[in-house]
């Protein structure tokens, strides 16, 4: 009963968030403008390089970690709205109420996911088009959407303690600009792992980007050259656990 209780009042605090996006609607048009110009530019012209070992074509290994790097930049400035809050005072009325610090990060989380799903929705038509060979089965979708949910509740959560730390909006900004382009960089998104260097190799097997890449990657395009899908999703489930609970703890800490 608490563990149900505990969920419904994450999934209203969730609904509360995703209720934003209907009020403004053109972040989501402007947030899918920078994956689209890496798959209609980027992946076009290193498709013709055949920057790639084996038969796989680059675009269609681009497209799950140009997903998941949509995910990662959404979600990585969302823990900013925290501080936002603190100052219009809404912060101090959430910790009044009888929820859970922890129910409110995870709120918060899911409806960083969800913000990407259209994102998402966008990037599998823009495949399309480009004719990157998609597995269309339902299951294989459906977990898109799991392993989105995921990795954006991990990301945001992590940008959550980020904010709830540093507590000041251009610190969070500086911050946040500087551990975005490493995380990208530093994973499997656009360039496979068994082609870095070898110090390149130990920061990407830490770097949870990677597991969320490989596991998009296994079910968009069924690249199963990297870790298993197992692997895959236990990782990204237990950090985020790891990370809500943490992010729970520090929630209250914003206001001092």
């Amino acid at each position: 009963m608490e563990i149900t209780n505990f969920i419904r009042k994450a999934f209203v605090i969730a609904e509360l968030e995703v209720r934003k996006i209907f009020h403004d609607p053109t972040e989501i048009i402007m947030r899918s403008v920078q994956p689209a110009l890496w798959l209609l530019i980027f992946g076009q012209v290193f498709a013709k390089m055949h920057a790639l070992p084996g038969k796989t074509d680059y675009i269609d290994f681009m497209t799950p970690g140009i997903l998941a790097q949509s995910v990662l930049f959404v979600s990585i400035f969302s823990g900013i709205a925290v501080i936002w809050e603190r100052d219009l005072g809404l912060v101090h009325k959430l910790l009044a109420t009888p929820t859970p610090h922890a129910a409110i990060v995870l709120g918060k989380a899911i409806s960083a996911g969800l913000r990407t799903l259209p994102i998402a929705v966008i990037i599998y038509i823009l495949a399309l088009l480009l004719n990157v060979k998609i597995l269309w089965n339902p299951l294989n979708l459906l977990s898109v959407f799991v392993v989105v949910m995921l990795g954006a509740i991990f990301f945001s959560t992590f940008s959550l303690i980020i904010a709830c730390l540093v507590k000041t909006r251009e610190r969070f900004m500086g911050i946040g600009q500087l551990m975005t382009m490493p995380l990208f960089f530093a994973s499997n998104a656009i360039y496979p792992i068994e082609i870095m260097p070898g110090w390149l190799k130990m920061i990407a097997q830490v770097n949870p980007l990677t597991y969320m890449v490989d596991a998009l990657r296994t079910l968009m395009i069924g690249n199963v050259s990297g870790f298993s899908l197992t692997i895959d999703i236990v990782i990204l489930l237990v950090i985020s656990t790891i990370f809500v609970a943490i992010g729970g703890s520090l929630y209250s800490k914003v206001i001092t």
